[in-house]
């Protein structure tokens, strides 16, 4: 499975279940993103949209969009790598969520949606007809489904093809992230005209806005279909649910009133799939590797001394103070919340003229350190609200404090309402009585994890310990 990852690096995260269920992190197919000046500096929403991953002739096939740039391709024989350099297939502006079809007189086909913010419009499908190798559009066959033509439909976009018993499918979601649903569009032959159905949406659950994900078969005949749910600070959450078919349409999840809308399970059976360990990607880094755990990604490409991992330590390069905020920070070492209630917890040692700690981050933001100038040490609590728009960093808390070493402690519970505490000695802790709310970012949930920066020119920098996070297990 992969999914989107913006302006995060590395990018294109690769993960890895053998019964859908429990899932682990096993790389990033995009290490570093392209162009490389493009994303020097953070570029908020912009970068990976969304991509699909296909299996075809021995070779995993990956194709991802910038609404920038165009669409792009990687391809790996092992997912864990090595995947192959980005090669351009469709250059252009406002190209996104793109998913290729073999087809079985050896045509490849490449459907995608676009982006209104670059193109001007969206709201339709484009066909393209490529070469054998995948990687150069040889014909451009126009739209094939317009949203515009059905009653109530809008933002038509994320695209996956199938071939299934004589049909040609297009799975996509419509109507928004947060309030759609999920259509399918079938059609006997490749150009259309395609008929439209949709085969999932809220109906009477929790549910908001399920759409747009991927259709899988097992081994056992069974058939599935992963979505996303928009959930604000905690990010777009995957779903999984069982799909029958009837009359050559896809039945999504449950259907209580038999009209062939489906609406998502709350509880179902697992998979028919040999039975797993629990398994979730990884949160805990006690940097005892030679890396960083992949669970951590930057806000842009990041310089080679920006951070080293020796001897059970991290190390942060101090950096000059992104200007107006944080916002604007590429040296911020972030990683997803993991659940909806969880405990964080690590230990970080300042140098001279630098300030550092534990951030989490949105479009406001907040976090606990110490800002060392000289011989004054200061424990420090700020926030930034309307980080995104320029708002400036506002004390809620400050300590003198002897020692440059810390333990910095965050809680955050239902809502994504945080509250931050410190100790000297990592046994007990006092807790500042701020309480923060964390906002999504730029199309994602908010992150938590470190940064430095310097406050003179001789910055010592800072370091971290170990990184735990308590709760959001596997299950």
């Amino acid at each position: 499975m992969t999914s989107s990852s913006f302006s995060h690096v590395p990018g294109l995260p690769i993960l890895h279940s053998r019964d859908l269920v429990n899932w682990t992190l096993v790389t990033h197919a995009l290490p570093r993103l392209v162009p490389e000046a493009a994303f020097a500096t953070p570029q908020p929403g912009k970068g990976v949209w969304a991509p699909a991953l296909r299996f075809h002739e021995g070779k995993f096939w990956l194709y991802y969009p910038d609404p920038d740039f165009g669409i792009s391709l990687v391809t790996a024989t092992d997912p864990r790598g090595p995947w192959s350099a980005p090669v351009l297939v469709a250059p252009g502006r406002g190209l996104i969520d793109p998913c290729p079809l073999w087809d079985d007189d050896g045509q490849v086909y490449l459907i995608h949606a676009w982006a209104k913010s670059r193109a001007g419009f969206n709201n339709v499908l484009t066909l393209l007809r490529l070469d054998a190798s995948g990687t150069r559009v040889v014909e451009d066959l126009g739209v094939v489904i317009d949203g515009n033509q059905f009653p109530n439909y809008s933002t038509l976009e994320g695209p996956k093809f199938h071939r299934r018993n004589g049909w040609y499918y297009v799975f996509a979601p419509a109507g928004g992230v947060k309030t759609g649903w999920q259509s399918v569009f079938r059609a006997k032959k490749v150009r259309g005209p395609y008929e439209a159905r949709i085969v999932l949406d809220q109906g009477k659950t929790p549910i908001n806005g399920p759409h747009q994900g991927a259709l899988v078969d097992t081994p056992a005949g069974q058939e599935w279909f992963l979505h996303f749910q928009d959930k604000d600070a905690y990010g777009r959450v995957v779903h999984l649910q069982p799909v029958r078919w009837h009359d050559d349409w896809p039945i999504i999840g449950e259907d209580p009133d038999g009209d062939g809308r489906g609406q998502p399970v709350l509880m179902h059976a697992k998979p028919e799939l040999p039975l797993q360990p629990p398994a979730a990607p990884a949160t805990s880094d006690e940097f005892e590797a030679r890396a960083l755990g992949l669970q951590w990604q930057w806000q842009a490409n990041p310089g080679a001394d920006w951070a080293a991992v020796e001897q059970g330590e991290l190390r942060l390069a101090a950096h000059a103070p992104a200007q107006p905020n944080l916002w604007a920070a590429p040296y911020a070492l972030l990683q997803k919340f993991p659940a909806e209630n969880f405990v964080v917890t690590t230990r970080v040692r300042v140098g001279e003229n630098t300030r550092a700690g534990l951030l989490v981050f949105g479009s406001d933001y907040a976090w606990l350190g110490v800002e060392r100038r000289g011989a004054e040490s200061r424990l420090v609590l700020k926030r930034c609200l309307k980080a995104e728009v320029g708002g400036g960093e506002e004390e809620l808390a400050s300590v003198p404090v002897d020692g440059p070493a810390w333990s910095f402690r965050l809680v955050v519970e239902s809502g994504a309402h945080c509250r931050f505490s410190y100790s000297a000695d990592g046994v007990r802790f006092t807790e500042l009585p701020f309480e923060f709310t964390a906002q999504a970012g730029r199309w994602v949930g908010a992150k938590m994890g470190l940064f430095a920066e310097r406050l003179g020119e001789a910055a010592g920098g800072a370091s971290s310990d170990w990184f735990r996070v308590e709760g959001g297990e596997a299950r």
